[in-house]
């Protein structure tokens, strides 16, 4: 698994966890350590991220050195004698914590969805509940200005956080801007708040060392999300939707949103997540918008496309009473860094 890690996926953008991961595959005491670890949190991404976070913390001042330097040979030699050195802090870290790397790239996908929602039912503003929401990043999305590949942006032009997605196809995108903001509430098992020390610095440490455009984007990102911190929900999102739906005033659409967080749920549970914006519904109308893999979310149209196709669909349902109308509005790849509108508007 760490040598598949190391070549396969680190390999394309991060040679410093590249030859860190292959080190590790390479070290019967390192594995030993990392074995120590309850078998789900011995992946190579939570154990290089606690790792970080110890180099972050200041508890491990050569590994951190190695990865400021981007020096690959004490890298290797720093994380492996940290991890043998420190192994119980290392595995207490990965048993705490979730691997976390929702920054607000995912809000290029979003922020269209949002507002043709909007349109739809006629909404003059929205409240936000995002399902999944790590430390609510995604709640931003019209405070970031987005850059589309034909030329098209949306959102705020002045915003410290600047992102670009690229279009494939040659549907454009629709331009309406997003009505009024007026609640933004995150659904989480464990969320994160940007405005505690722990927990902005396990967000750092999740990124890979040697990706600074990625570190200094989510720096960004998370001073924007400080500025108007959003309301953090914790628990299952089916107990908690109940509780976030009335966050929202009477007179807004909510508009709950899941990025890449329903794979994580078991069927019966998608089901009654459907089942909780149904019954949200028989009072006013309400929105939902996906960015889910293949098949994943519920009464969503999969286009005819195959499961594990390498993209996904980007839904868009409307719940108004009885009523239920879903759609397939688009496809994406790369967590939203590539997106094809398939919507008429």
């Amino acid at each position: 698994m760490y040598r598949h890690f190391g070549e396969a996926d680190a390999a394309r953008t991060s040679p410093l966890y590249e030859r860190v991961a292959v080190a590790l595959s390479e070290s019967d005491e390192a594995l030993r350590a990392i074995e120590s670890a309850p078998a789900r949190k011995r992946h190579p991404a939570m154990i290089l991220a606690a790792l970080h976070d110890l180099a972050l913390a200041g508890r491990a001042p050569a590994l951190a050195a190695a990865y400021a330097a981007a020096d690959g040979d004490a890298a290797v030699d720093a994380a492996i004698d940290m991890l043998l050195r420190m192994a119980d802090s290392v595995v207490a870290i990965a048993v705490r914590r979730q691997t976390r790397t929702n920054e607000t790239g995912r809000c290029a996908v979003l922020y269209p969805a949002i507002a043709e929602a909007a349109r739809r039912v006629g909404a003059n503003a929205v409240g936000l509940i995002d399902v999944g929401c790590s430390a609510g990043l995604n709640l931003n999305v019209d405070r970031v200005g987005i850059t589309y590949s034909n030329g098209q942006s949306l959102g705020a032009p002045s915003s410290p956080v600047q992102l670009s997605c690229s279009l494939v196809g040659d549907r454009p995108i629709p331009t309406r801007a997003l009505p009024e903001v007026v609640a933004r509430v995150g659904v989480d098992l464990d969320p994160l708040d940007v405005t505690d020390a722990d927990d902005a610095r396990w967000l750092r440490a999740c990124l890979w060392p040697d990706q600074p455009e990625r570190v200094a984007r989510l720096e960004a990102e998370m001073a924007l999300a400080a500025t108007a911190p959003p309301l953090l929900l914790k628990g299952d999102a089916v107990d908690v939707l109940p509780d976030a739906f009335t966050r929202v005033p009477a007179d807004a659409l909510p508009v709950v949103t899941t990025t890449w967080a329903l794979s994580h749920f078991p069927l019966e549970s998608r089901l009654r997540f459907l089942h909780r914006l149904d019954e949200a519904a028989a009072g006013r109308a309400v929105a939902w918008v996906s960015a889910e893999g293949v098949g994943v979310a519920p009464t969503i149209p999969t286009l005819g496309d195959r499961r594990a196709s390498g993209h996904s669909i980007i839904g868009l349902a409307e719940f108004d009473g009885s009523a239920v109308r879903a759609e397939a509005i688009g496809r994406c790849w790369s967590r939203g860094r590539l997106m094809s509108w398939l919507a008429d508007s």
